[in-house]
């Protein structure tokens, strides 16, 4: 029984010592839970802050253009077509001895491969002289210089797609089968490309021009018309 007070005593001091840290432990606990949201709180606002700046230099990227200069106002007229098509026919013009000679370029953009079709006299000079005077043989295929572009002195270049591009082509080729003959006056190199070119639906100028000339007059009479749908102009 003597030892009852005592263990009485150090329960009330074991009780008094819980009463005082037992606030403290609570409150660091708090604190460091408060610590924690507040640290938690802040991940979550600078991920939000990244993101709202992420998103808004996307826009900004996706609006504004890299190149701050204004893109140029097409100048082709409704109908006339609106993307070049992965066919063409050039109409070109080279320097020659005489007068020069006009000639056609056509085939694939993509591919660097170029078929060559022009009507001019088969032989030497004395052809040509001849030619003044009456018809003679000709050839319809590439001649020289028609691809030495230092030779050039004017060129019209005009796009189609694959369908008109079957047709255009078919025409040159028969056009160069029923072509066996040369003269200067009337059936000359001006007038054969001018028949591709009406085929097309070009206008055309009159033959007797030189052909620097002549292809600059056809480019400016279309207005410098870079593509043609032959379904438009039939």
């Amino acid at each position: 029984m003597a030892n009852r007070p005592k263990r009485l005593g150090l329960r009330l001091l074991a009780g008094l010592t819980l009463a005082v840290l037992l606030p403290c432990r609570i409150q660091s606990a708090y604190a460091d839970e408060i610590d924690t949201r507040a640290g938690s709180d802040f991940n979550s606002q600078r991920q939000e802050v990244h993101k709202r700046v992420a998103d808004a230099n996307a826009l900004v990227s996706s609006e504004v253009p890299i190149d701050p200069k204004p893109a140029p106002q097409s100048a082709r007229k409704p109908g006339s077509g609106s993307a070049k098509g992965p066919y063409y026919v050039d109409f070109r013009a080279r320097t020659a001895a005489s007068w020069g000679h006009a000639f056609v370029w056509y085939g694939k953009t993509s591919e660097r491969e170029v078929e060559v079709a022009g009507l001019t006299p088969a032989g030497d000079t004395l052809a040509y002289v001849v030619g003044y005077l009456t018809w003679v043989p000709s050839e319809t295929g590439a001649s020289y210089g028609d691809l030495d572009p230092e030779y050039l002195t004017a060129h019209y270049r005009v796009y189609l797609n694959e369908p008109d591009a079957k047709r255009v082509f078919a025409y040159i080729k028969k056009l160069q089968a029923s072509s066996p003959v040369w003269n200067a006056e009337i059936s000359n190199c001006t007038s054969f490309i001018g028949s591709i070119a009406s085929f097309m639906g070009l206008k055309v100028p009159h033959r007797w021009q030189r052909p620097e000339e002549y292809v600059n007059s056809l480019k400016a009479m279309n207005g410098g018309r870079q593509v043609v749908h032959l379904s438009s102009v039939e």
